[in-house]
């Protein structure tokens, strides 16, 4: 979870407290911020939970505590100019991230400080919602060193280039450019350089350029954005010189693009209300996208400050909660929160109409509003009850097989591992020697089943779940080649595969898996191994001859327990040592842990 530098007594400015240290620190941590340590400066590192990023700034955090104390209550929604600064965005603009989004933000009395918590949270923003700024980036800009178009032609409105209604626009006439260009199209000179510099070469010659190349270094034409005297920003890499802002900035020009537009009209949002709380003025931007474009509508006003509705009922924030509440005390609650607060009936039942504030990306429904009351009411003021039921809770027998097998391993000399459920199909089948079949056969190896796929994986390393566990062991294995030998480890976890037969159409299991790596490994030592473990349980094991692709013909055999066939032990086939770069032998075994029931 993301960790922010806060100064105590910038905090308590901001605030309007006179908290002490323990205090600000007993308080926040009941805002759900762990006090992590203090800096060289005396600053607080506070871990942050990645739902609320709204507070990833000494302005959020003083926000939630002006709303805690009853300072400050309900929906808070900054004044907006109008806009007078359009992004025209050029059907040029690169496919790979079509969206813009922006605000200005004038009248700022800047500072050193101010000017390192406003970068703090840019980068907070760009590790969490901004996906390392892929998924979305923030260049932010001193507006008076912008030149933007007066006026635009005749022909750039008919072409969709130009405002759609200029009656309405009216005032709305200084442009910018967001559009692609082929990567040696233009030159700028780069933040922290000297240099003119195209696109191609901050990549490779911009120490920063060579930290982003791999967002856009596959794009056909990059993104840039352009105001009337040239390029200026280089996003998600880096903006131009002439366009920074230093402790002497007054007026912010803000643009995000990404591949998502809500995302970065949620980071832009953040942002504004950041700043409002330094006393900035928040100004709208035009955005205008051509034909053709994916977004849903062609002409924005930005930064969206809409708020959003929930509804929830009584009977539901106190069935949650679990205390009964007055409709008075749910309603200061929910104002305390920061939201707005209306009682109404629904379906006879007393029922609130809640606002959710736009720079709150976590509330997703009515469970994360009785979140909100149940954290101004105090958690800890929640007193633990046993719930009305005939039966205790416990664990689950799956949980104590599942732990009992870990013991015996443990016991057998294995090293006990908890690796990603999530793999490629390169790993899962390709460097095992295993095909990637269509349907389910019954009489498929060990791990060849057809796999869960992700519909739109992150990363190209995790796009199915695991038919089996023995790659994601052997991946440590080739991950450790650097360690002592030998080296012993067993894993129990999760694997998965379609089965049209199943209600969710993949059947889960948990899988024992088990590797020996060192000189002398062999078929005799897993044995050895997997026998002391089914012994353990009271099965008898038998171990009749088999093949399978990834283990070496001759010196494998299938898994037998009470007679029921259930996995493979044997010798890891050489081309799949190849494909993990060891250099010694490997033995494993692999079975379903429902075997030992």
């Amino acid at each position: 979870m993301p960790v922010v530098d806060v100064d105590p007594d910038e905090l308590r400015q901001l605030a309007s407290t006179e908290r002490d240290d323990e205090e600000l620190k007993r308080d926040l941590f009941d805002l759900g911020l762990e006090f992590e340590g203090e800096t060289e400066d005396g600053e607080f590192q506070l871990e942050f939970a990645p739902d609320r990023l709204d507070r990833l700034s000494v302005e959020g955090v003083a926000r939630s505590l002006r709303y805690q104390d009853g300072t400050d209550r309900g929906v808070y929604v900054p004044k907006t100019n109008d806009a007078e600064w359009v992004i025209e965005v050029d059907e040029s603009v690169p496919d790979e991230r079509p969206y813009v989004t922006g605000a200005i933000v004038r009248g700022l009395d800047m500072s050193q400080t101010k000017l390192d918590s406003l970068i703090q949270l840019q980068e907070k923003l760009h590790a969490t919602m901004g996906r390392q700024r892929v998924k979305g980036a923030i260049g932010i800009h001193d507006l008076t060193m912008l030149k933007g178009s007066a006026e635009r032609s005749s022909a750039d409105r008919s072409s969709g280039q130009g405002p759609r209604d200029n009656a309405a626009r009216e005032g709305a006439g200084k442009a910018i450019s967001y559009r692609g260009i082929t990567p040696d199209a233009d030159t700028f000179v780069a933040l922290d350089s000297d240099a003119e510099l195209t696109p191609g070469e901050v990549l490779t010659d911009h120490p920063t350029g060579e930290q982003y190349a791999d967002i856009v270094e596959e794009y056909e034409r990059y993104p840039a954005i352009y105001d009337d005297i040239g390029l200026f920003s280089f996003p998600p890499v880096i903006n131009g010189r002439r366009t920074e802002v230093d402790d002497e900035s007054r007026d912010l020009f803000i643009e995000l693009t990404g591949t998502d537009q809500w995302t970065i009209d949620k980071m832009c949002t953040i942002l504004c209300y950041a700043l409002d709380a330094r006393g900035g003025r928040v100004e709208e931007v035009r955005v205008e996208y051509p034909e053709g474009h994916p977004s849903e509508q062609r002409d924005l006003l930005r930064p969206d400050l809409d708020v959003d509705e929930k509804t929830v009922t009584h009977a539901r924030v106190e069935q949650l909660l679990g205390v009964e509440l007055d409709e008075s005390d749910v309603v200061d609650y929910l104002e305390r929160a920061g939201l707005d607060a209306e009682p109404l009936e629904r379906d006879g039942e007393p029922a609130y109409r809640v606002g959710i504030p736009p720079y709150r990306v976590d509330v997703l429904n009515p469970v994360d509003v009785v979140d909100d009351v149940g954290r101004a009411h105090g958690f800890n003021e929640l007193s633990p009850r046993y719930p009305d039921v005939s039966t205790v809770g416990g664990r689950h027998e799956t949980a104590r097989l599942e732990s009992a097998a870990r013991d015996a391993l443990v016991g057998s000399g294995f090293e006990d591992m908890l690796d990603f459920h999530m793999t490629s199909e390169r790993d899962c089948f390709d460097r095992m020697g295993l095909d990637i079949p269509d349907e389910l056969a019954p009489d498929a190896p060990l791990g060849q089943r057809p796999p869960v796929t992700i519909a739109e994986p992150y990363s190209e390393d995790y796009t199915v779940v695991r038919t089996w566990a023995l790659p994601s062991l052997l991946t440590v294995l080739e991950n450790n080649t650097h360690r002592a030998y030998p080296q012993n480890l067993a894993e129990i976890g999760l694997a998965a595969h379609v089965d049209e037969r199943e209600e969710t159409k993949a059947a889960e299991r948990r899988t024992v898996a088990a590797v020996l790596a060192r000189t002398d490994a062999g078929y005799e030592d897993a044995k050895a191994r997997l026998q002391a473990l089914a012994g353990a349980f009271g099965k008898a094991l038998e171990t009749p001859a088999t093949t399978h692709p990834s283990f070496i013909e001759g010196r494998t055999a299938a898994v037998e327990l009470d007679g029921e066939r259930v996995g493979v032990v044997g010798e890891v086939h050489p081309r799949v040592l190849v494909e993990h770069d060891l250099e010694l032998p490997v033995a494993a075994f692999e079975f379903d842990l429902s075997a030992l029931e």
